[in-house]
């Protein structure tokens, strides 16, 4: 019990560490990778039956996915490419609110694949990595 409570503050500390030094950029590829995270953890308690956390890990997903990756869409720089991200995001929370609602997991591959897209086309266009292929 113990070692799951110090493990537990020790990952707190270091997601603590790593959101105080991570840049823009990395904040967004850190947003990817936790709603990769619930969703792959959504799909194995379909797989074990375990309602209570399912839905746990489908909010969390949909709650990374309107309040990280739609909240920071900028619309002023952003326009078309924004607005059809934020219709993309929309769609993701909507298809993962109905796999929860109808107790169909299907389809939380399809939002996973959408996402893990998005986030290797956004680790692709990293300002860091472009300076580092520069210098």
């Amino acid at each position: 019990m113990y070692a799951r409570q110090g493990i537990q503050a020790y990952a707190q500390v270091d997601l603590q560490s790593q959101l105080a030094g991570a840049t823009p950029h990395q904040l967004i590829t850190m947003l990817f990778d936790g709603a990769h995270n619930a969703i792959l953890r959504a799909k194995i308690y379909f797989e074990t039956g375990n309602l209570a956390r399912r839905g746990e890990m489908i909010s969390k997903a949909i709650n990374i996915i309107d309040n990280g990756l739609r909240a920071s869409l900028d619309h002023q720089k952003g326009k078309a490419i924004a607005q059809e991200m934020e219709m993309l995001y929309e769609y993701m929370s909507r298809t993962l609110l109905e796999c929860n609602l109808h107790n169909n997991p299907e389809k939380l591959a399809h939002v996973d694949e959408l996402l893990m897209n998005l986030a290797t086309t956004w680790k692709e266009i990293d300002p860091q990595l472009k300076q580092a292929k520069n210098d």
